[in-house]
């Protein structure tokens, strides 16, 4: 079980941003965004959104740092990954 998080690359509202994901289960991830002061607000149905100047804080409290596709592949493998056709899908509904 881990906690992972990805290089702050994606723009928005003037900051970047990465994402926090566990490759085993969505509460071990709310547990430890939790315990690190990470509001759920920031929780999009399968990873947090974290700004990037609390990217280090992060991986300090135990994340382990992986690349954008790493992350991707780990979160597929954990069966936890929500589909752009299911994130559509929950939008409609």
């Amino acid at each position: 079980m881990a906690i992972l998080i990805d290089d702050p690359q994606w723009p928005a509202h003037g900051r970047l941003w990465a994402h926090l994901v566990s490759d085993a289960s969505i509460d071990e991830l709310h547990a430890f965004a939790a315990a690190a002061g990470i509001p759920r607000r920031a929780f999009d149905l399968d990873h947090y959104d974290v700004p990037d100047e609390r990217h280090a804080d992060l991986v300090a409290a135990g994340a382990e740092h992986v690349g954008g596709r790493e992350l991707v592949r780990r979160l597929r493998a954990s069966g936890l990954r929500i589909t752009a056709r299911e994130r559509r899908a929950r939008a409609e509904a």
